[in-house]
């Protein structure tokens, strides 16, 4: 008996409370069947929560329908593949009994693919295979692509391109966002792409000054007008020049006394001293050189002297012709030949073209220092563009180039003449020189835009649209669209894993030089779901990828 705190006492297993309030031992037999009756509820207890963990176990942990607990309907069997999502009676992944995979050629070591279409053509999603003719060309497209530049490789131990991505309906496929587009055949360009600039030719520019001081005269030229070799554009009054010419007439009739003179000596010869004739002649000698001088010194100004048709005439008609030398008759037609200065120097075009610059005006004082006016032909012109350094050993003299100028939507075409041999030290950069056409004269001087160094043109190359590869770890992979995917109903809604090669891109637009053929339908907008799938089909497992 166990006391209680208010004093009343409390019978235990052992004892019981009779009516008057004694108490007294319990028997064995009734201490047993108390003990039992106390365990009954624990007991229940226990059994219903193994029960519980039992059916949990079975059942995934699902709650059971209302009608399988009644048992109104038998419960349905579950068909259903986590790992690949879609229904395990029809998961071809699951089970390849269902849906034979198709020949497996292995790594294409040509091309840098997994069963390359380029050289089995079975693999590809056609109904109709390519003609031989199509492939050859394909063939020929892809090793001059893989020729031309270096390309991103796939690994060769990736496994993924075995893989085929399935879902349980064409509705899945629509309500997972997967759209699809066909491979085509587009024109490709692939270039090497860098800013540039169109200047003048250099080798076809002349910077004309006064080769003497003096005062210009008259301009006859402005900028914008077109010349010709030999045109005169302004005239300069010079003293040093009416100098050269008054010494050059000087020298002819000092050459002319003197020759008179040996001509009467040598005549004379009998009867005079032999050392006479050789001071005649000697000083023949030195006329003839003083006149050569003179000759010389004019020529050096540009003017044409004539001295053998000047020697034996009138000295009158000498001194006319000297004054207008180098002057066209019909500037000469509005001079006054009785007052005109013989100080006259013409600035003449050496060459054709345009004035491109004009610094002088009438009654300017100048000096051989001074740039008077800049002749350049136009017709000819030189872009001056920089590429990154790394494309160095893809660049070629004879390439062409393409150029389009800020703010135009026509291109000008050149080809490239010259290569720099060493980069610029601040921007790495590598200048590359093109000449230019420019007959019809729409090209300016100093104008910037962007061109591209032609690599090579497809017209005929295999496109898909840019965004619709993916790089997954080891390789570069689209996901084509199984070529009985509308046979039927009961048709298997498949995409297989296929790894490809690029080329070029162009805006929208990306060269595949191996791996898909034109015809082929591929994933585009929502291809990351399959990307995706693919990724959690092979968590764990690996690719057997090392990176390269």
């Amino acid at each position: 008996m166990k006391p209680s705190v208010n004093g009343h006492k409390v019978p235990d297993a052992k004892t019981e409370i009779t009516q008057d309030g004694k108490s007294k031992p319990r028997g064995p037999v009734r201490r047993s069947i108390s003990f039992v009756l106390g365990s009954i509820g624990p007991t229940l207890v226990l059994a219903g929560f193994a029960a519980v963990f039992w059916y949990g176990h079975h059942n995934d942990w699902r709650i059971p329908k209302f009608a399988a607990l009644t048992g109104e309907v038998e419960p349905v069997v579950d068909d259903w593949c986590e790992e690949h999502a879609v229904p395990e009676s029809i998961c071809v992944e699951c089970d390849p009994t269902l849906m034979a995979k198709g020949p497996d050629y292995g790594w294409c070591s040509d091309h840098g693919v997994h069963n390359c279409v380029l050289d089995h053509p079975d693999v590809a999603q056609l109904k109709q295979p390519p003609s031989r003719g199509e492939l050859a060309a394909d063939l020929q497209r892809a090793a001059r692509a893989l020729a031309i530049a270096p390309r991103k490789e796939n690994n060769s131990g990736c496994n993924l391109y075995q893989t085929r991505i399935q879902f349980a309906s064409i509705e899945a496929v629509m309500q997972a966002g997967v759209d699809v587009e066909l491979v085509e055949r587009h024109p490709i360009v692939e270039s090497i792409v860098g800013n540039g600039e169109i200047v003048y030719d250099p080798t076809r520019q002349a910077k004309l000054a006064s080769r003497v001081p003096g005062s210009v005269w008259r301009v006859f030229k402005n900028v914008g007008d077109k010349v010709s070799e030999g045109e005169v554009l302004a005239v300069v009054d010079a003293v040093g020049v009416g100098e050269l010419k008054t010494s050059l007439l000087r020298s002819l009739a000092e050459e002319n006394l003197q020759q008179q003179n040996v001509s009467r000596l040598t005549a004379a010869r009998s009867a005079i001293a032999g050392a006479r004739v050789l001071d005649a002649e000697a000083a023949l000698a030195k006329a003839r050189a003083d006149v050569l001088s003179a000759e010389q010194s004019l020529r050096n100004l540009g003017l044409p002297v004539d001295v053998k048709r000047l020697r034996g005439m009138d000295e009158q008609w000498v001194l006319d012709e000297l004054r207008f030398i180098g002057i066209p008759s019909s500037i000469r037609s509005q001079l006054d030949a009785q007052s005109a200065t013989a100080n006259l120097l013409p600035i003449a075009s050496p060459m054709d073209g345009i004035v491109i610059e004009r610094t002088v005006t009438p009654g300017e004082v100048v000096d051989p220092s001074r740039m008077l006016f800049q002749i350049g032909d136009t017709r000819q012109m030189w872009l001056q563009l920089s590429v990154p350094l790394e494309n160095m050993n893809q660049i070629a003299i004879g390439q062409r180039i393409r150029f389009t100028p800020d703010g135009s939507r026509q291109d000008v075409e050149g080809v490239l003449d010259w290569i720099d041999t060493s980069a610029d030290q601040d921007t790495r950069m590598l200048e590359v020189r093109a000449v230019l056409a420019n007959d019809g004269g729409r090209l300016r001087n100093e104008t910037f835009g962007m061109g591209e160094i032609i690599l090579r043109e497809e017209a005929d190359a295999i496109v898909i649209p840019t965004g619709a590869s993916h790089w997954e770890g080891c390789c570069q992979v689209v996901f084509v669209r199984d070529k009985d995917y509308f046979s039927g109903p009961d048709s298997y809604k498949l995409f297989h894993v296929r790894s490809v090669r690029l080329g070029a891109q162009n805006g929208d637009v990306t060269e595949v030089i191996s791996g898909v053929l034109p015809g082929e339908v591929i994933a585009t907008a929502g291809s990351d779901v399959l990307k995706a799938q693919l990724l959690k089909n092979n968590l764990g497992a690996g690719c057997d990828c090392v990176a390269e």
